[in-house]
């Protein structure tokens, strides 16, 4: 699940609306334990604001000097902090995970088209997946050094060819030939946060909302009861959708969800939402309510749902934590659904 990209994208609207140029700063290794694996990205603009961090804090005031430097001289910079072997408290940073990180920084300028963000933004607006692999080291020519290659994008470079097969499954370094020339390249899917759809407006339904904006996760919320599916009370960004149980399917593409929680309170807009939801599978289906509940939804759903959705039904809903209030009921289903990776789980690819 990709935390860092609404956060990029985020911070590149703004700073695209200011002309001004920023600093994207990728790990692209790691050894040991560290705060961040490779794949992870933050933005730095030119006052030191950033769309996150990479550390617990301990590296990102060296990080910000050192995107400066980059957005000072154009230059992109490749940047090891390695925590291993020291015991000076000061260098490696006093970095409490012992493990080492590298990190390529690099410049996104209006001139450029601010490429590789314009990408990411486009994979956001557009709800889809992609890829992209950036030349980080090697056999360079002139110019070569930090080009970026595109997935789902007509290039026509030499190098284009080559970089479409590369395995982007997940992060990593690879060397890549060419004519001769290894190059060093680093290629990482972009993947969309998860996308979490709630089945009922109630008020128990903002906190899990609130949560699961503060991961990142698109969240829709659809419920039929007009004086609960207000936007005002939910998360900026939240969609909230007016509409019957039985319109689910048409109002909303159910392949686009990750996860789903039917939460209406009430049982005949349960069995509806549960029918609904078997053709796409979400990865993961929450329902709240104790176990006799959960039986009597499967009951009244008939036997073709509730064989298609019996295996793969979370009821009660969230994880055994104790909780008894909204909150902590929450924190108990967004932890679940995190901890389960439910996007490996879909019935269909998004993207």
């Amino acid at each position: 699940m990709n935390i860092d990209l609404p956060r990029v994208c985020g911070l590149f609207r703004e700073s695209r609306k200011a002309g001004a140029s920023v600093a994207l700063a990728t790990v692209i290794r790691t050894q040991g334990s560290t705060y961040r694996k490779a794949g992870a990205r933050i933005l730095i603009d030119p006052k030191g604001g950033s769309s996150g961090i990479l550390s617990g804090g301990c590296l990102e005031a060296d990080l910000r000097e050192r995107a400066a430097g980059v957005l000072a001289s154009g230059e992109p910079a490749r940047v090891i902090y390695d925590a291993r072997a020291s015991d000076d408290p000061v260098w490696g940073l006093g970095l409490g995970c012992e493990g080492a990180m590298e990190i390529w920084l690099q410049e996104a300028r209006p001139e450029g088209d601010y490429e590789p963000l314009t990408y990411f933004l486009r994979c956001w607006d557009e709800e889809r997946n992609g890829a992209v692999a950036t030349v980080v080291g090697g056999d360079v020519l002139p110019g070569e050094l930090g080009q970026h290659y595109f997935a789902g994008v007509a290039d026509e470079r030499p190098l284009a060819a080559k970089l479409r097969a590369l395995h982007t499954d997940g992060p990593s370094l690879q060397n890549v030939d060419l004519n001769g020339r290894t190059l060093e390249v680093f290629a990482a899917p972009v993947d969309l946060p998860l996308a979490l759809l709630l089945c009922g407006a109630g008020p128990d339904a903002i906190p899990i909302a609130q949560l699961a904006m503060s991961l990142g996760w698109r969240v829709t919320v659809y419920d039929h009861r007009e004086a609960y599916a207000v936007p005002d009370v939910f998360p900026e960004s939240t969609r909230v959708v007016l509409g019957r149980p039985d319109e689910l399917a048409e109002r909303l593409d159910l392949s686009r969800f990750d996860a789903a929680v039917i939460m209406s309170h009430h049982l005949p807009s349960d069995v509806e939402y549960l029918k609904r939801l078997a053709r796409p599978q979400p990865g993961y289906i929450g329902a709240l309510g104790p176990v006799a509940r959960r039986e009597r939804l499967l009951l009244e759903a008939g036997h073709e749902t509730s064989s298609a959705i019996e295996p793969h039904l979370h009821a009660p809903v969230g994880l055994d934590i104790g909780a008894n209030s909204p909150e902590s009921i929450a924190l108990s289903i967004i932890a679940e659904i995190h901890s389960l990776q439910p996007r490996a789980c879909r019935t269909k690819p998004r993207g």
